[in-house]
């Protein structure tokens, strides 16, 4: 069975597009059609990978988003700053969102006791540069249910993200769970820090 009509993101409907290791970064832009936020990313992304949580910002029309990270010394606000305003300022992830267009232009990671902090995650597809990493798996895949896809749907939903070669998980990837796991281990002492 094929599932190459199952929409999951712009991004990645028509096939995951390789990126370029070389690549050193390029800019974001909001989606206002004048005065744009503009990020420059002064590094090639991680760990980039469709998301089906419902803090993501997603693309109108688009069942998941597609996010991925870059060390936060990499990011600076390059224009039109003023239009930035923080989604959720209690959320672990600080989103910083075009007031104008709601594109999510960076997410920031102020808990120094975070797992992450020293990461800001991007969307990448606000970029008009090609050779940014490509997903790599799918996260969060049962959480599209908790905003509006019917659990009918969630077959052909898994069955089209394997098609494209990112593997569905319902949380991070493994590599990231580890990471966190080990992170809380050596807080806590279980590991040796």
């Amino acid at each position: 069975m094929t599932y190459e009509n199952v929409k999951i993101h712009p991004a990645v409907d028509d096939g995951v597009k390789k990126g370029d290791p070389g690549f050193a970064g390029g800019t974001l832009h909001c989606k206002c059609a004048s005065d744009q936020v503009e990020v420059k990313v002064g590094a090639q992304t991680a760990h980039n990978h469709v998301c089906g949580c419902t803090k993501c910002w997603k693309p109108d029309g688009s069942v998941f988003s597609q996010v991925a990270v870059v060390g936060r010394d990499y990011v600076t606000v390059t224009s039109h700053a003023e239009k930035l305003k923080i989604v959720n300022e209690a959320a672990p992830i600080q989103r910083h969102a075009c007031t104008g267009c709601g594109a999510h232009m960076y997410g920031r990671i102020e808990n120094r006791e975070h797992p992450f902090f020293g990461l800001d995650f991007v969307h990448t597809e606000l970029s008009d540069q090609s050779g940014w990493s490509e997903p790599q798996f799918a996260a969060f895949v049962s959480s599209v249910i908790e905003s509006g896809v019917d659990p009918s749907r969630m077959e052909g939903i898994r069955g089209r993200l394997k098609e494209l070669g990112l593997e569905p998980y319902d949380a991070l990837s493994p590599p990231l769970m580890d990471a966190i796991a080990t992170h809380i281990a050596k807080k806590s002492g279980a590991l040796p820090a």
